[in-house]
C-alpha cells in the first residue's frame, strides 16, 4: 500500500453505496419474474463509483480493502444476487492491475475503472474441447493484434465496456486478452438457460477478428497468484447475500402470516417458539456464512499486502487465500442452501404459490454453488492439513482422457 493511498471506513463505503443498494432491490423481484437483465442497475452501480471501490483515491477511486470490498458485496447480493455475479470478472481484473507495478498502462485502467469502465469475462470454452484446451487465438495484426473463437459462461461481459479473454497468443503462450466491446467484431448473448442466477449475462461471446492492442495482452500466467481464491470468494459472498436475503425474507413472511395451524403453538406464527426457532437458525447461518466469507477476504487483503515481501511469503499467502477460500465455499454452500431451504418450514403450502417466487433464493443458491464443486473441496482441505499438500491453483474442465480399456 503506497503513501498516498487512503483508506476509508466501512461506514463511509455504506453511506455511499447502500442507496444504490436499496434502489436495487427495489425491483429485483420483478426483474427475476420477468427475466429482465439488470443493465439498468449495474448503470447506477457505474455511474456511483462502484467500478472504482477498490481503486487508490489518487486515481479516483474509493481505495477500499478486500475484507470491506466483501462485505459491500454481501449487502449488494442480498439485494440481488445476480448483480455481484455479473462484477466478478471486473474485480478480478481490478485485483490484477492493483497487484502489478505502476505504470502507464495500469495506471490507464485505474483511472478507466474510478469513471465507471466495466470489464468482463470470457474464459471457458465448451463443446467437444480436451482438459485445458483453448481454441481462441490472438493473431498479429500490424503492431497489434487480433482475437478470433467463441467463449461461454462469459458473466457480466453483456454488460461491460471490455471483455478479459483467455487465448492462445502466435507463440502458443496463454494469455489473456482485454477486448472493447464497442465492435462488431464481438458479439455478446444472453444465452444462459440455467434455473438459477438468470440475470448475470453468462450467456456465450464470439470474437471474429476484434482488435486488441499491444499493451492490452497479459500473459496468464503472470496474473495476481490469488486470483482463484478472489473469484471463488465472489461467489461465496454471493451465497452470503442470498443466506442474509432469506433470512429477512423468512422475517417478513412469519411476522406477516395471518393463517397458523390447529396444532401449532400459539394463535398468532409470530408467536409460535418453533417457528419462530427456525427464522432465528436461518438468521444465524446467514451470520455464519457473512463471517467466514470475511474472514477469508482478510487472507486476500494480506496476500496483497504481502506482493513485495519476496518468493517464500507470495507462495504461503497465495495458500493460505486459498484454504480460506475454499473453507468458506464448503460452509457458505451448506448454510445457505439449508437456509433457503428452512424458508418454507412452518410457512404452509401458500408460500410455494409461483407470484412470490421464494423459491428464487435456492435455486440462486443452487446455481452459485455448482461453481468448481464443492465436493472436492473439503478434500482439498483435509490434504493440506494431513499431508501438507499444495491446494491446486488453477484448474480448468474439458474432455478428459479416456479410461483404459480391459487388458490394455
Amino acid at each position: 500500500m503506497t503513501s498516498a493511498q487512503q483508506v476509508p471506513t466501512y461506514s463511509q463505503l455504506a453511506d455511499k453505496y447502500r442507496p444504490v443498494f436499496t434502489r436495487i432491490a427495489e425491483g429485483q423481484l420483478e426483474r427475476e419474474r420477468t427475466r429482465t437483465l439488470p443493465y439498468e442497475q449495474i448503470e447506477w452501480l457505474k455511474e456511483a463509483g462502484f467500478m472504482g471501490v477498490r481503486v487508490p483515491t489518487e486515481f479516483g477511486g474509493d481505495g477500499a480493502t478486500l475484507p470491506q470490498l466483501f462485505a459491500l458485496l454481501v449487502e449488494l447480493a442480498a439485494a440481488d444476487p445476480h448483480v455481484p455475479q455479473a462484477l466478478r470478472g471486473h474485480i478480478a481484473f481490478v485485483e490484477d492491475q492493483l497487484y502489478r507495478p505502476e505504470g502507464p498502462t495500469r495506471n490507464e485502467w485505474l483511472e478507466r475503472f474510478a469513471r465507471g469502465e466495466m470489464v468482463g469475462n470470457a474464459v471457458t470454452e465448451i463443446g467437444n474441447v480436451k482438459m485445458g484446451d483453448t481454441r481462441t487465438r490472438l493473431i498479429v495484426a500490424g503492431d497489434a493484434f487480433v482475437i478470433s473463437g467463441s467463449k461461454f459462461y462469459t458473466t457480466g461481459s453483456i454488460f461491460a465496456e471490455w471483455i478479459d479473454a483467455t487465448a492462445l497468443d502466435p507463440a502458443g503462450i496463454e494469455v489473456a486478452a482485454i477486448v472493447a466491446t464497442d465492435s462488431d467484431a464481438v458479439v455478446v448473448s444472453d444465452d444462459w438457460n440455467g434455473f438459477g442466477q438468470r440475470l448475470t449475462g453468462s450467456g456465450g461471446a464470439v470474437f471474429t477478428e476484434a482488435p486488441v492492442r499491444a499493451d492490452h495482452v497479459y500473459v496468464f500466467s503472470e496474473r495476481f497468484p490469488y486470483q482463484t481464491a478472489l473469484y471463488q470468494l465472489i461467489l461465496v459472498a454471493v451465497l452470503a447475500g442470498i443466506a442474509r436475503a432469506s433470512a429477512k425474507e423468512a422475517a417478513h413472511q412469519v411476522a406477516n402470516r395471518a393463517r397458523t395451524f390447529s396444532h401449532g403453538n400459539a394463535d398468532q406464527t409470530r408467536n409460535d417458539p418453533q417457528i419462530l426457532e427456525i427464522v432465528g437458525r436461518i438468521a444465524a447461518d446467514a451470520a455464519a456464512v457473512e463471517a467466514i466469507t470475511v474472514r477469508a477476504a482478510d487472507s486476500l487483503q494480506a496476500a496483497y499486502e504481502d506482493r513485495d515481501s519476496g518468493e517464500e511469503a507470495v507462495a504461503m499467502r497465495k495458500r493460505d487465500a486459498e484454504l480460506r477460500a475454499a473453507e468458506a465455499q464448503v460452509i457458505a454452500t451448506r448454510l445457505t442452501m439449508e437456509a433457503a431451504q428452512s424458508l418454507f418450514d412452518g410457512l404452509g403450502a401458500s408460500s410455494v404459490i409461483d407470484t412470490q417466487l421464494l423459491d428464487r433464493h435456492w435455486r440462486n443458491a443452487r446455481t452459485v454453488s455448482t461453481h468448481n464443486p464443492v465436493a472436492f473441496k473439503a478434500r482439498i482441505i483435509g490434504d493440506w492439513f494431513v499431508n501438507g499438500t499444495e491446494p491446486p491453483y488453477e484448474w480448468a474442465i474439458g474432455n478428459g482422457r479416456p479410461a483404459k480399456s480391459e487388458g490394455a
